[in-house]
């Protein structure tokens, strides 16, 4: 195959690995078909703004048994791979015909963690020196990767990411035999949060991370417990929720199993289907991760079900609200910003804009914030003027 048909296989392949292709806008979160082959994402890069990224894997050919993921080694898929100086000269081509933010490199482990490191750095390196790329580089660090290696990726890359998969070592063991939750993934990840912290030598490298939800048995308050400490311990600056859709996986793992129940079921929930069950509760995820990182929520904060996971009928600041009357309602003339916040309804840009806007202009009616009808229908009945 030439390059460009290897990079069709690999860049559809990459699909499974979602640690940069989630933005804040429905626009921004669905994956478009680019030229040549190539898959682009909408991504929502650290200072806010966005843009479109080329995502491949150097190699779909994977040594690892990670009971969820269709690479897997036992799997029966097309394998290929690409060279460093393949992907790297066929993304500075790419480059010169369509702006793009950067590339994402990622791939499955071609024999062991440390060699595919090895291809992964050449071909930043490349991209770096032989042809002076100084843009945006997001390395995925490999499972049992070395120190060194991932010193030689934070010092190339612009981001770099390593999947904690689950929360916990119990439910990791449901899904892989091969590789080893503490040494390859726990280790490593408080080793990239401590190279990358404020006065460290990597402190502007972006550090990520990502959960299969729903491959193996885990409730959202596991996840939920993980992914705030990661953020205030571990100081990450972004976590990612991909929902496990099944049919892809071995049959045997919870996530398998569990669909098998949920097709045989009548399926009652309010606002929710069989088919997007799955997709409502990655959405739910990342709500309450949005709470943790923009609205000053803490984990103690979010209401959980009998079983420990989210309402899938009303949004996680919704609950909260519902169950904390006491609180309400907030004044618009004097609630602090903080306050604010708490309101369904209103997010970090409209509090701002109402502080700002009675400092200098009496507020009388309701209107004067042109707020969207939407946005006051939901808030309504927890303000007053």
């Amino acid at each position: 195959m030439d390059v460009v048909d290897k990079l069709d296989i690999l860049s559809r392949d990459a699909q499974y690995d979602l640690s940069c292709a989630c933005g804040t806008k429905a626009k921004e979160e669905h994956r478009t078909r680019g030229s040549g082959g190539s898959w682009i994402y909408p991504v929502t890069v650290a200072s806010g703004g966005s843009g479109i990224m080329l995502k491949t894997l150097l190699s779909n050919a994977c040594t690892s048994d990670c009971r969820y993921c269709p690479l897997r080694e036992e799997s029966d898929t097309r394998r290929t791979s690409l060279t460093p100086d393949e992907i790297a000269s066929f993304f500075i081509n790419f480059l010169s015909h369509k702006p793009i933010i950067g590339i994402f490199l990622s791939s499955g482990i071609i024999g062991s963690a440390e060699y595919t490191m090895d291809r992964l750095i050449a071909s930043a390196e490349i991209l770096r020196y032989r042809y002076h790329y100084r843009g945006y580089i997001h390395i995925k660090i490999i499972p049992g990767a070395s120190i060194e290696a991932i010193n030689r990726a934070m010092q190339l890359a612009s981001a770099v990411s390593l999947n904690i998969e689950t929360p916990g070592i119990n439910h990791f063991s449901k899904l892989t035999h091969k590789k080893d939750y503490m040494k390859d993934i726990i280790e490593p990840l408080k080793y990239i949060s401590q190279m990358s912290q404020k006065g460290s030598p990597f402190q502007k490298v972006h550090t990520t991370s990502q959960f299969i939800v729903g491959a193996s048995d885990e409730s959202d308050k596991e996840i939920l417990s993980y992914s705030y400490n990661m953020y205030d311990h571990l100081k990450f600056d972004r976590l990612y929720f991909s929902a496990y859709q099944g049919g892809l996986g071995d049959p045997t793992i919870p996530g398998e199993i569990k669909k098998r129940e949920i097709d045989q079921l009548p399926f009652s929930l309010s606002h929710t289907s069989k088919e997007d069950y799955v997709i409502t509760r990655e959405h739910r995820l990342y709500q309450a991760d949005f709470l943790f990182r923009q609205y000053n929520f803490s984990y103690d904060d979010l209401v959980f079900g009998k079983e420990g996971n989210l309402d899938l009928s009303k949004d996680p600041k919704e609950v909260w609200a519902t169950k904390h009357q006491e609180f309400f309602p907030v004044s618009l003339k004097k609630g602090s910003k903080e306050e604010l916040l708490r309101v369904p309804g209103i997010g970090p840009l409209t509090a701002q804009k109402i502080v700002n806007m009675r400092k200098n202009t009496p507020l009388s009616d309701i209107y004067q914030l042109n707020l969207p009808r939407s946005l006051y229908s939901k808030a309504k009945k927890y303000i007053i003027l």
